[in-house]
C-alpha cells in the first residue's frame, strides 16, 4: 500500500509535484473529477492530498502563495472540512513558503475578477478539489493548491506567464511536505489534561470587554492586550474594541480598559486626570500583588519580586513601591542579589510562573536572607498551579505535548516547561495552523491541554486536526475542578 495518492487536475501540475506517493492526474474541471474520484477510491493509499493550482479570491494573496483548504465550497452552498489541510501549514511557512488556512470555493467554470471580488469568506478558486474530496472515502484527507493569478488578474493577462512559473516553483517547494504529512497518519490517543484554559481572572477580564461594548458601544479602548492570547484579541478587535499601548492614545471621553495584568499607580493617576471612562480588568489575584507590595513597602523592607522582566504584571507591580523593588528572575540573580538591610526583606511573584523553579528559587532567597518574609497566601494563582500539575500528569503518558497559547503568554510557556521536564517533547502553538506534522511522526500519544489565557475552541480545533490524520480516541485527565468566580466591576454592574 501507498501511504499517499496525490491528485493533480493537469499534466503540468503533476510534472512539478516532488512526492514518495503516487501521483494521479485528474484532469480539468468538475466532471472530469467525479470520475477520477470514483476511480480512486479503489487506490490502496493511506492518506489523500489534492494539489495543484488556483486563483486568488483575497487581495492579500499573491502569485506564488500556497493556500492550504480547510474547507471546501462549491457554488451549491454545500461545503466539506478538511481540517488536516491545517497540519501543512507551519512545514511550509519552514521552508519560506507564504501560506494562507482558510476555505475555498470550486467552481464550474474560471471565475472572473469581478467574481472573485463577490465571494464571501474564501481565499481562493479551483475547478475541481471540491469534487475531488470523494476520493477520500474516509482516509485522511489534505489540499494544497498554489495561486497563479491573483483576485485583481484575468488568465489572458500577459502577466499570467511569469506568474505561472512562479507558482509551479512554489508548488514543487511546497509538495515535498505531503511526505512529511503522510509519515504522520496513524491512529492516536490524546490525553486532555484538566484544568485547562480561561482562568475565572481571563473570563472575567473577556467578560468586561464584551459588557463593555455591549453597553457604551464600540470603539471601547484596551491598554494592552486585556489577555495574552492572540485569538482572543482578534475576535474582540473584529467586535470593535481597539487595543492601543498608552492612555495617550485613547480618546478624550472615550471609554478605557485596564487589561487583567494590572498597571502601576502612575497609569492609574493618568487616567484620573482626563476625562475618560475607565473601567480596570485587573485579575483579582494581580490586585493582591499590589497590595502586598505597598504593605512591605510601608513596613520598609526591601522587596524581591520574583517575575519577568518586561512582562507587564511585573511593571505594574513594580510601579506600586518602585525604590522598594528588586526585581529577580532566575537562579542566578537570586544567588546573588543584595539588600540594603538583610534583615528587613521580603519576596513577591508574577501569578503566572511555573511553581517548580519559584519554589527554587525562594529556597535560595531563604538561605541567603534568614529574615525573608513572604505573602500570607501563594502569589501564583491557583488556576496557575493547577494548569501546571495537569500537564503533568498528562506528559508522564504522552510523547508529545501541544500547549494551546500565544507566544506572549508566560503561563502557557510554563506549561510547555513543566511538560518537558517529565520527559515530554512539549511544544506551544497558537492554533493548529502551528503544529509541525514532523512532530507526530511515530507518535501514538498525545497531550494537548490550554493555558489560562487560551480558548477552548482552540482546544477543539487541535483535537479535530489530530483526528483527521487518523482514528482518535480522547481521554480526559482531569486532575482537580475549579469553582472560582470574580465579581464584575461596578461600572458594568446595572
Amino acid at each position: 500500500m501507498s501511504r499517499l495518492l496525490v491528485l493533480a487536475p493537469m499534466a503540468i501540475e503533476q510534472a512539478a509535484v516532488r512526492t514518495e506517493g503516487r501521483v494521479l492526474r485528474t484532469g480539468m474541471g468538475p466532471q472530469r473529477a467525479r470520475i477520477t474520484a470514483a476511480r480512486a477510491q479503489a487506490i490502496d493509499a493511506a492518506g489523500v492530498a489534492i494539489v495543484g493550482l488556483c486563483g486568488g479570491a483575497k487581495p492579500e494573496l499573491r502569485p506564488g502563495d500556497v493556500v492550504c483548504a480547510t474547507e471546501l465550497r462549491r457554488e451549491d452552498g454545500t461545503s466539506v472540512d478538511v481540517p488536516g489541510s491545517a497540519l501543512l501549514v507551519a512545514a511550509l511557512r519552514r521552508r519560506g513558503l507564504r501560506v494562507h488556512a482558510g476555505p475555498m470555493i470550486s467552481s464550474d467554470h474560471v471565475l472572473t475578477p469581478a467574481e472573485r471580488t463577490r465571494l464571501d469568506g474564501v481565499l481562493a478558486v479551483d475547478m475541481e478539489s471540491a469534487w475531488l474530496t470523494e476520493a477520500a472515502a474516509g482516509r485522511p484527507l489534505a489540499v494544497l493548491r498554489v495561486v497563479v493569478d491573483g483576485a485583481g488578474r484575468r488568465l489572458t493577462d500577459p502577466r499570467i506567464a511569469a506568474d505561472g512559473i512562479r507558482a509551479l516553483r512554489s508548488l514543487r517547494r511546497g509538495s515535498v511536505v505531503l511526505d512529511e504529512w503522510a509519515r504522520a497518519i496513524g491512529p492516536r490517543t490524546v490525553l486532555l489534561a484538566g484544568p485547562r484554559s480561561f482562568c475565572a481572572g481571563v473570563e472575567r477580564a473577556i467578560d468586561i470587554v464584551e459588557l463593555a461594548l455591549a453597553q457604551r458601544g464600540a470603539p471601547i479602548y484596551v491598554r494592552k492586550q486585556i489577555v495574552h492570547n492572540h485569538h482572543v484579541v482578534a475576535d474582540l478587535e473584529r467586535r470593535g474594541a481597539v487595543f492601543v499601548e498608552e492612555l495617550d492614545e485613547v480618546p478624550d471621553g472615550a471609554t478605557a480598559v485596564f487589561s487583567a495584568h494590572g498597571v502601576s499607580p502612575s497609569v492609574r493617576r493618568n487616567a484620573d486626570g482626563r476625562p475618560l471612562d475607565v473601567i480596570d480588568a485587573t485579575c483579582p489575584l494581580v490586585s493582591k500583588v499590589h497590595a502586598e507590595a505597598r504593605r512591605f513597602a510601608h513596613e520598609g523592607r526591601t522587596i524581591f519580586l520574583i517575575g519577568h522582566e518586561g512582562h507587564e504584571e511585573v511593571e505594574g507591580t513594580t510601579g506600586e513601591a518602585p525604590d522598594s523593588i528588586l526585581l529577580v528572575q532566575d537562579m542566578h540573580d537570586a544567588e546573588r542579589i543584595e539588600a540594603p538591610d538583610p534583615d528587613r526583606v521580603a519576596y513577591l511573584t508574577q501569578t503566572t510562573l511555573a511553581v517548580d523553579e519559584t519554589n527554587q528559587i525562594v529556597e535560595v532567597l531563604r538561605e541567603r536572607f534568614p529574615s525573608l518574609r513572604g505573602p500570607g497566601s501563594d502569589d501564583i494563582c491557583y488556576a496557575t498551579a493547577n494548569r501546571q500539575e495537569a500537564v503533568r500528569e498528562v506528559a508522564r503518558e504522552a510523547a508529545v505535548v501541544l500547549v494551546a497559547g500565544s507566544q506572549t503568554s508566560s503561563n502557557s510557556k510554563r506549561l510547555v516547561e513543566v511538560a518537558e521536564r517529565e520527559g515530554a517533547r512539549a511544544y506551544l502553538v497558537d492554533d493548529e495552523t502551528e503544529v509541525d506534522v514532523a512532530w507526530l511522526h511515530g507518535v501514538s500519544t498525545v497531550g494537548v491541554t490550554a493555558g489560562a489565557s487560551a480558548p477552548e475552541r482552540i482546544v477543539n480545533r487541535l483535537v479535530t486536526a489530530l483526528a483527521a490524520l487518523g482514528p482518535v480516541e480522547v481521554e480526559e485527565r482531569t486532575t482537580t475542578s475549579e469553582a472560582v468566580q470574580f465579581k464584575l466591576p461596578k461600572e458594568l454592574v446595572s
